[in-house]
């Protein structure tokens, strides 16, 4: 057994707004897997630097009509991959009824994501708490799908000072934040050490937007 399949097809409300959806792409991981091989192939992971001058420790591409960028110039959304200077892979249609799936379920029908971030995250890699902000549709939601090593999601709130909760992430896993949890602080804590049968050492996770 799994360490995730005690969750499999169950859904924890997080907060209000905000949904853990376990297993929910469980069947899914296989070609999911595959296909983020194809946007890497195209648009390569890389490590971005933050306008203060921090190199990430989270390796990212991105896919659909615009990208998530950052670099001295600031955070952004960007049309072109600014390695490739063409633009970022079209969005899979996979990922796109994956995402406005997982949406509905949460509680946001007719979701329709135009940016997809695919972050790898290798052992000792994570992201500090932050707020999604850069996407000019406040009114859509956060849609993060889970694949690969599992993970420790810190959730706090709507300051940076409120108390975080840890929850574990398994492969397969979405949550979904919106409406009055739409701005809260999020991050993941240092990855472990562990295997998966389909990525290795590493976690992939997609994080689907409405970014225009």
């Amino acid at each position: 057994m799994r360490s995730g399949d005690l969750f499999d097809s169950e859904s924890h409300l997080l907060d209000i707004g905000a949904s853990i959806l376990r297993g929910f792409a469980r069947d899914d991981e296989g070609p999911l897997m595959k296909t983020v091989g194809d946007v890497i192939r195209v648009s390569p992971l890389r490590q971005m630097v933050t306008p203060g001058g921090y190199r990430m420790s989270v390796a990212m591409t991105n896919t659909g009509e615009v990208g998530w960028v950052t670099d001295e110039r600031g955070y952004r959304y960007d049309p072109l991959d600014p390695i490739t200077n063409a633009p970022w892979p079209a969005m899979p249609q996979s990922f796109r009824e994956l995402a406005a799936r997982a949406a509905a379920t949460a509680g946001y029908p007719g979701f329709e994501p135009d940016a997809c971030l695919v972050n790898r995250y290798e052992p000792g890699a994570r992201l500090s708490l932050h707020r999604d902000y850069d996407e000019r549709d406040a009114t859509a939601p956060i849609v993060s799908v889970s694949l690969g090593v599992p993970a420790r999601f810190l959730w706090g709130g709507l300051k940076r000072t409120d108390a975080i909760k840890r929850l574990p992430l398994f492969s397969g896993d979405v949550v979904v934040w919106g409406g009055p949890s739409r701005f809260v602080y999020h991050g993941i804590a240092p990855l472990k050490e562990d295997q998966h049968p389909l990525t290795g050492s590493n976690r992939i996770n997609l994080t689907f937007r409405k970014a225009r």
